[in-house]
């Protein structure tokens, strides 16, 4: 029985058509926002628009009430939110909590719930010498990546004021994995396209 199924499903697979697809979220049409709770909106704010030429797009807030809609204390208050958009990728959602509970650390990259915003540019060294001239603290690199799936890439870490890790990366030229590849990764379009 396996074998006749096995059998029908390259038979179709050969004949144009599919085996059935893994469930999915209905409607699904890609990445809209990434929230990230900040300290200091002013800061943040001015970070993603005057350090790194993101564009700030809305503000709102306070409100409160949002325990049972968020997971959070039920006294927590939403000061403020601010949506920028950061050239041609999905948006990022600032938050500027006050709860009774809320905790200072930023996790690092290592630890559960660590993250990192990474930022497609043009040229690695040229934003890293950039961000130099801003004082922003970079980690080693540009790092160029000559093997594996990610052969291509070339990438640093940088840090906002106040802990959260960024990536700049490109890969101009394509990367390893995708000769051949049923999926590729978002990527940039080229300017004015």
């Amino acid at each position: 029985m396996r074998m006749t199924i096995g059998i029908a499903v390259v038979a179709m697979t050969m004949a144009g058509l599919s085996a059935a697809r893994a469930d999915e979220l209905p409607g699904l049409r890609g990445h809209d926002h990434t929230g990230i709770t900040v300290p200091d909106m002013d800061q943040a704010v001015s970070f993603f628009t005057d350090v790194l030429g993101c564009k700030a797009a809305m503000t709102f807030g306070p409100f409160s009430g949002m325990g049972e809609v968020l997971n959070i204390n039920s006294q927590a208050v939403v000061e403020k939110i601010t949506m920028v958009r950061c050239g041609a990728g999905s948006n990022i959602e600032l938050f500027k909590y006050s709860s009774p509970d809320q905790k200072d650390m930023t996790p690092k990259n290592s630890d559960i719930g660590g993250m990192h915003i990474a930022l497609y540019v043009d040229d690695v060294q040229k934003a890293k010498d950039y961000l130099d001239r801003k004082g922003v603290k970079t980690f080693k690199g540009p790092i160029p990546v000559g093997q594996g799936p990610a052969a291509g890439e070339t990438i640093l870490y940088f840090v906002a004021p106040w802990g959260l890790q960024f990536e700049a990366i490109s890969y101009p030229k394509g990367l390893g994995y995708e000769k051949g590849a049923s999926t590729v990764l978002w990527k940039p379009t080229e300017p004015g396209k």
